[in-house]
């Protein structure tokens, strides 16, 4: 079995945080190319509400400056000595950019937290793990956190 390409998406959470030990060691025990992937919710997309478009660019501008910014210091000491890691921040709805992702970028291996929301987000938002498992192109390890 060949794993050239593992794709980690993260929102940061301690699962993420979990999670990110299995991508840094199948990363090295393969060779593969790491790319990291942080999805910022468009909640316009997902809902369909209408929100005007001015205030909406501007919010997602800053946003994204802060997810990017996140994403250079997400593990940045576990990561540390790992060649060819590859950091995206997208907007949209997170399991279908994951999964749009995989298959643009023909991953062989997704590696993602079981648990990022809580409470009233998990439930309006569904469990974004789940769906990836669920349309993702390739195999999917889940990673959740220990329960001590």
């Amino acid at each position: 079995m060949e794993i050239k390409s593992i794709l980690f998406p993260t929102d940061f959470s301690e699962g993420s945080s979990e999670a990110l030990k299995y991508a840094i060691d199948m990363t090295k025990r393969y060779g593969s190319k790491l790319y990291i992937l942080h999805v910022i919710y468009d909640i316009a997309k997902a809902s369909g509400w209408y929100v005007p478009h001015v205030s909406m660019d501007e919010m997602y501008k800053d946003i994204e400056t802060g997810a990017k910014k996140e994403l250079e210091r997400f593990g940045l000491e576990e990561l540390s000595g790992i060649k060819g890691i590859e950091r995206i921040v997208t907007t949209g709805v997170p399991h279908e950019e994951i999964v749009k992702f995989a298959n643009k970028n023909k991953i062989d291996l997704v590696i993602i937290a079981t648990h990022g929301r809580k409470g009233i987000d998990r439930l309006l938002f569904g469990s974004t793990a789940s769906q990836v498992v669920r349309f993702a192109p390739c195999p999917v390890l889940t990673v959740r956190l220990p329960m001590y």
